[in-house]
Formats: structure tokens, sequence, C-alpha cells
């Protein structure tokens, strides 16, 4: 112990003892223990905590060790460290400077996570997917007043949609009181009469930060409170790798406050842009169709006359027609009296009284002069027909027949003139003065018959 007389030590003196004490102490050790806060600088290095149920250990590994771990790293996995004790005398920091870390297995935490993020997966506790309005006529956010998360939130809202009610529950995301400060909120919200689950949604939001500054948002309750919800829930706790059981329950999630602001309500300025784009389509639409209409008019107009124009026009060819009919109505009234007149004059000078009377006596006439000749030129046509008949009579061939001759035809009806016109065994006809034989031939004599 130091003399209450001797000169007091500076803190960086001070510092400087511990450090070489607790490095001569304790020479190369192992740790086990369970990740948390896993940060990785710019620079390369890595720093961590080792914890277990009852304490924790702040731990560094240097670039150069860093490369040559093969391990991931990530929260919540259980790992043995190998390194040495030591402070680091600018903070004061007691802490462990790791040469290698081995995995050993998954932490306790995250294997608790998975256990109760299977048991409620099997219960439905994650089957909400109702859609959230967008933009919210009224936005409840829950979350703490002080985090990063409702200052990035708002800075969003304002910047793409700054017409949006929103109202701040102000709740503890970390410790013991977050769970019941969360679900009371949840539950006071629900129970408000002026909101509207199809216009109105909650945003459950925190921001980064270690497994167990998170835990908070892994509670069961709260996961079946989010899932009872009347309100639609969106939920966007911690960065992009961080993954809750609230996440799971709400019906939507986010990985950042941001991007939960940028997914529930939309860029006016994209809005403005898209409405201008439209409007300026419109306008050459617009444009575009009132120049063709303006053509088609003036095509139209260029057509058309006024009706009083046809008016006129079919006024003076009808009283072209009229004109045209009147004259050709007076030149044939006139050609046709003329007609008249000359008819009446030809009847006039041939009455048809005197015309009747002259046919009659020339009727009469000829009536006594055909009673005169009438007889004398019918006997003289009979005395010729008798002597044509007799002359008839005398060279007819019906009058041979009568003498005992007769006509021979073959089977053709051709008639037989010549012996050698015929064979043995053929039929002939005979045509007598009266009546008709068959006859068949049984010989044929060529030679020529002497007269008697």
């Amino acid at each position: 112990m130091q003399h209450p007389d001797a000169p007091p030590l500076s803190v960086s003196e001070l510092n400087r003892s511990a450090r070489q004490l607790l490095e001569g102490r304790f020479g190369e050790v192992w740790v086990e223990g369970e990740l948390s806060g896993v940060s990785r600088p710019s620079s390369g290095h890595v720093y961590f905590t080792l914890k277990d149920e009852q304490a924790q250990l702040r731990a560094a590994l240097f670039r150069n060790r860093a490369r040559f771990v093969g391990a991931p790293m990530r929260d919540g996995d259980r790992v043995k460290v190998r390194g040495r004790l030591s402070i680091f005398e600018p903070r004061g920091d007691y802490q462990l400077i790791a040469e290698a870390v081995q995995a050993t297995g998954v932490g306790e935490l995250l294997a608790a996570f998975e256990r109760l993020k299977a048991r409620l997966s099997a219960e439905g506790v994650f089957a909400n997917a109702r859609p959230l309005p967008c933009p919210p006529r009224h936005l409840l956010v829950v979350t703490s007043p002080s985090g990063a998360a409702i200052r990035d939130v708002l800075a969003v809202l304002a910047a793409r949609w700054p017409m949006v009610n929103v109202t701040l529950i102000p709740v503890a995301v970390q410790g013991r009181e977050a769970v019941p400060a969360m679900i009371s909120a949840l539950g006071l919200l629900n129970r408000q009469s002026s909101l509207d689950p199809g216009r109105d949604a909650i945003l459950l939001t925190r921001g980064g930060g270690s497994l167990e500054d998170l835990w908070a948002f892994n509670d069961e309750h709260l996961a079946r409170a989010i899932f009872h919800s009347r309100l639609p829930v969106m939920s966007a706790v911690g960065h992009e790798v961080d993954v809750t059981l609230a996440d799971f329950a709400a019906d939507a999630r986010a990985p950042t406050p941001s991007a939960a602001a940028e997914r529930l309500v939309p860029d006016r300025r994209e809005l403005a842009q898209r409405l201008e784009a439209r409007e300026s389509r419109l306008q050459r639409a617009v444009q575009a169709r009132l120049d063709a209409e303006g053509q088609r008019l003036d095509h139209l107009r260029a057509r058309l006359r006024h009706p009083g124009e046809g008016l006129e026009r079919q006024r003076q060819a009808l009283a072209q027609l009229t004109g045209r009919l009147t004259r050709a109505i007076q030149v044939r009234l006139a050609e046709a009296r003329r007609r008249q007149t000359q008819l009446e004059r030809r009847l006039a000078a041939h009455p048809p009284g005197r015309q009747l009377t002259l046919a009659e006596r020339r009727l009469e006439a000829a009536r006594r002069r055909l009673a005169t000749v009438a007889p004398r030129e019918l006997a003289r046509h009979r005395e010729r027909l008798a002597g044509v008949v007799r002359e008839l009579q005398a060279v007819s061939p019906l009058a041979v027949l009568g003498r005992g001759y007769a006509i021979l035809e073959d089977q053709h009806g051709h008639v037989v003139r010549r012996a050698d016109d015929t064979a043995p065994g053929d039929r002939l006809a005979a045509r007598l003065g009266e009546g008709r034989l068959t006859l068949e031939v049984l010989r044929r004599d060529t030679k020529p018959q002497a007269r008697e």
C-alpha cells in the first residue's frame, strides 16, 4: 500500500502499472464464451464482447490476426478465444487481446431464439400479412423518443411525404421496462375507436445494437401482442442483418427505420415527376388531337357550303327546267294544232260518208260479177280435174296390178327388180291388185326367159 505522504500517481502511470501487472500475472489464456456486439470498422480490426450468464469481457482481434480466423463471428455464436489480458491505457479498458478464435457452437440466446421462433410459427403467430395503407392517414410510431430511429423516420417522412400525420408513442426499447411498455402501447392504440385499420398503421422501430440490446423484441408476449393487433403493424428493428420475432409477427418488415418510412409513404418528388410526365404526355396528346381535329374541321369547312347557296343553285336549276318545259310544251302544242288543222282539212276534202257510199257501190258490183263468173269457172275446173284423173288411172301401178301383175319387196321393203337381188331361203312380200302374199325363194334362175 502506498504511503499517504508519497506523491500521487498519474492516471497514465496507474494504467501502465496495472497493464504490466496484469500481463505479467496472466500469460496466454483460452477463454470460452458467447459473442456479442461484434463490430468490424474500416481499419480491419474486430471488436467484440465475450460473455456468459454472469459476466462479460471486452476483446479485440487486430487485423494481422483477424485474416487467419475462418469463423464468421456473429452475435450469439459460442467461441473459444486464445489471447492475453491487457489494459488499453488511454481509456483504462480491461480487455482481451485475441490471437485466435475457434467456433464451439451456437450461443444460448440464439438457441432459445430458434426454439421460441419454431413454437410461435407452429401456432400461427407469424401468419399476419395485411396490407398497410400507403400513405397512412395516421402513422403511430412506437419507439424511444431519444433514439436515432425516430429522427431517421421523421427525416424521411418530411422529405418524401410531409402531409402524413405522425404520432410518437414514447416507450423504452431496451431493458426490463421495454417489453411491458411496448405491449401496453400496442394495447392502448388498438383500443382507440378513432383509428381505422384500413387507413392507419403502427410502426414499431428502434436503431441497431447488439443481440442483447435487441432482445426485448424477441419476447414471446410482445410477438403475440403484435399478432393480435387490430391495426396493421410494420416492424423495423436494428439493421439489415438483425431479425427479431417482432419482425416475423408483424404484417410487414423493413430492414431499417429509414427503409420503413420509405415503404410507408410515397415519394412526393417521384410522384410529382410522374405527374409532370403524364401531364406533358396529356398536353401533347391533347395538342395532337386538337391539331388533327382542326385539320379535319378545315377540310370539312372547305367542303361545306352555306345552305342558301345550295338552295339558290337548286332554284336556278328549277327555273331553267321550268322554262325548258314551258317552251317544250308550247312547241308540242303548236305542232299538235298544226297537225289537227291538216287532218281537219283532209277530212273535209274526203268526207267518210262519201267514201263509204263509193265502197258500197264497188262491193255490190263485185258481188254481181262474182255471181256471174263463179259457176262458169267452177264447171271448167271440174272438167280439167276429170281429165287429170283419167290420165292418172292410165299410168297408176295399181291399174297394172289389177291386170294380174305383182310387186315383190324384200324384208327391208326394197322392190326386187332382178333375180340376182335374192337368194334361196329369202322371204319376199308380193303386193297384188287386191291383198298381199308372203313368199319364200326356193330356187333362183338368172337366165333370161324366152317370150312366148
